[in-house]
């Protein structure tokens, strides 16, 4: 089980906004569950967007007007009536907080009161929502999380990442109308968590580095490409000539049984030294050192993984990086392994 505290330490990395000095009283706090860790940083985080403004732009609105405004719906007025009472259906466009990226932090805050968090983080949430009040509540399931960012709307980015883990994490039961929490961050979702937060610790705690998610090319013999699955590393570390190609694995279970006997999975060891020897050969012109490394999160398993394997002229490590310990000894192991591999 990780420390919640630790979750927030990969969350901050994940997401650079909540290393700022705003959120440092976050760090400090012990939060009973990651449904108040959440609510803590959303709150946090909605408060200092109220300060700089919610975010506005034209949003299309459509209604009766006695005095005509913006594009005349002829037909929508004959068929509702409204010319009886002297109006006429009219669309304009307002300018409006009613956007979406308002929608959504409202109708998680929603649900948010009614999970598993305290009396005054909701006491705290309601007050915030009197800034809503204009900003309609709108169905997660149908949201497209995938929103761009630029320099106008970036302060959201954090603020509706956190919005998407709160979805992802409680479940409105069908019965009641009630919130229940799920298994808040689970595999797939630590999957990506861990993931960012070692690429982040690396481009953030060593600018020595070169932190990357690059793509691999297949090194093929002729032109034929067609239905080869994309390589697309997790982690890519570099320096001079050197090169550390580190897949990401959070699993819970490190190794492979079978028949009594544990190795590793064999598909994740596959994997890297196929990206490793396929990014050897793309930099067979130059002088280079490409290595391999499956970095797995560690579990409560009585077998730990710890090996260096040899293969092929190139080195590939298999290490498990303990999360359920002091972050400042998880800082030690990664910053070992950008030392030691590098």
């Amino acid at each position: 089980m990780i420390p919640i505290q630790n979750i927030y330490y990969m969350l901050s990395y994940a997401f650079q906004t909540l290393q700022a000095e705003n959120y440092k009283d976050l760090a400090t706090e012990n939060f009973h569950n990651t449904t108040e860790l959440c609510a803590a940083i959303l709150d946090k985080g909605i408060g200092i967007q109220l300060k700089h403004g919610l975010r506005r732009d034209y949003v299309s609105k459509s209604e009766s007007l006695s005095t005509l405004q913006g594009k005349l719906n002829i037909s929508e007025s004959i068929k509702t009536q409204t010319m009886l009472k002297k109006q006429m259906i009219c669309t304009y466009d307002e300018f409006s907080t009613n956007i979406q990226f308002n929608q959504i932090i409202k109708s998680t805050v929603l649900l948010l009161l009614k999970a598993n968090i305290t009396n005054s983080r909701k006491k705290s949430l309601r007050k915030l929502l009197l800034f809503f009040s204009g900003v309609n509540e709108i169905d997660l399931h149908f949201v497209n999380w995938n929103q761009q960012y630029n320099r106008s709307n970036q302060s959201y980015q954090m603020l509706i990442g956190m919005c998407y883990l709160v979805y992802k994490g409680l479940l409105t039961t069908q019965n009641n109308g009630t919130t229940k929490l799920m298994d808040f961050f689970d595999g797939q979702r630590m999957c990506r968590l861990y993931e960012k937060f070692l690429l982040e610790y690396y481009r953030k705690e060593h600018p020595e580095l070169t932190a990357n998610t690059s793509q691999i090319a297949w090194q093929l013999d002729d032109t034929e490409n067609q239905m080869l699955p994309r390589m697309q590393t997790d982690i890519m570390l570099s320096k001079n000539n050197n090169i550390l190609i580190i897949d990401a694995k959070y699993y819970s279970h490190m190794t492979q049984q079978q028949y009594g006997i544990h190795t590793l999975h064999s598909n994740n060891l596959y994997q890297i030294f196929t990206y490793v020897k396929n990014k050897e050969f793309e930099l067979r012109n130059y002088e280079h050192t490409v290595s391999g490394m499956l970095l797995y999160a560690q579990t409560d398993e009585d077998i730990i993984p710890n090996n260096t394997y040899h293969m092929s002229g190139n080195q590939i490590s298999v290490l498990a990086l303990d999360l359920n310990q002091d972050f400042s000894k998880i800082s030690r192991t990664l910053d070992d392994i950008a030392k030691n591999f590098l």
